[in-house]
């Protein structure tokens, strides 16, 4: 049988609706910002090529 007290000691909440949607939003910008450097750079060493 589960003993609700300890059970309620280990509960640890999951994040508000606000705070995920942040995290979401703070990693999509960081995953745009690395692609368009990695763009830029390729530009730079085609355009150091020519």
């Amino acid at each position: 049988m589960n003993d609700f007290k300890e059970e309620l000691k280990k509960y640890k909440p999951f994040l508000e609706v606000d705070e995920i949607e942040k995290s979401i939003k703070s990693n999509e910008i960081q995953d745009m910002i690395d692609v368009l450097q990695v763009i830029a750079k390729q530009q730079k060493q085609n355009n150091s090529k020519e």
